[in-house]
């Protein structure tokens, strides 16, 4: 049996950047002022008059080579199950070395001390459920799932759909992949 792979794929045709999935997370998490494991970002491409803007709602990519958990130097930052980069807050002491070493910016120190971020609602996912944001996701441009079942509505939008994901150069191999 494969080992399972968590992934996101975000809709760029879909999002309309209403910011659902940020209130959600935020509610879910109890996440405190200022806190954000989630953000949405418009990209602006082109030159006048030819331009187009994408819409992305963006979180942890939860990489496949995470610099977050090499740079950590207490062991809390760590993958989990199906690949889901985690923090476990009692070894963190808040040194900020995941967060300098996140390319996505990604990261942020929770008021308590601990480094914070997305865990695609693991806790959620335990209980046979799917993220807050995407269950909220009013256009419903947010996939979650198992990219190692082939079967697996995310792993067959990756397959079919063109993408691409945020600074690939990094090489951390991000498993958040933007449909275009």
């Amino acid at each position: 049996m494969t080992a399972k792979r968590f992934a996101m794929a975000v809709d760029t045709r879909r999002c309309v950047g209403c910011n659902a999935c940020v209130i959600s997370c935020k509610t879910e998490n109890a996440l405190p002022t200022g806190g954000f494991r989630d953000w949405v970002v418009q990209e602006v491409r082109g030159k006048f008059p030819d331009l187009s803007m994408e819409i992305r709602s963006e979180r942890c990519n939860q990489c496949g080579a995470p610099s977050c958990v090499d740079a950590c130097p207490t062991g809390a930052s760590h993958v989990a199950e199906g690949g889901v980069v985690g923090v476990t807050r009692s070894k963190c002491t808040g040194c900020k070395a995941c967060l300098a070493a996140c390319p996505y910016g990604a990261r942020w120190l929770h008021p308590e001390g601990f480094a914070d971020k997305c865990t695609f609602c693991s806790h959620r996912v335990a209980r046979g459920r799917q993220p807050a944001c995407v269950e909220t996701c009013p256009t419903r441009s947010l996939t979650f799932g198992d990219l190692a079942d082939p079967d697996s509505a995310v792993a067959q939008l990756v397959a079919r759909r063109r993408h691409h994901v945020v600074r690939e150069e990094q090489g951390t191999r991000p498993n958040v992949f933007f449909l275009t």
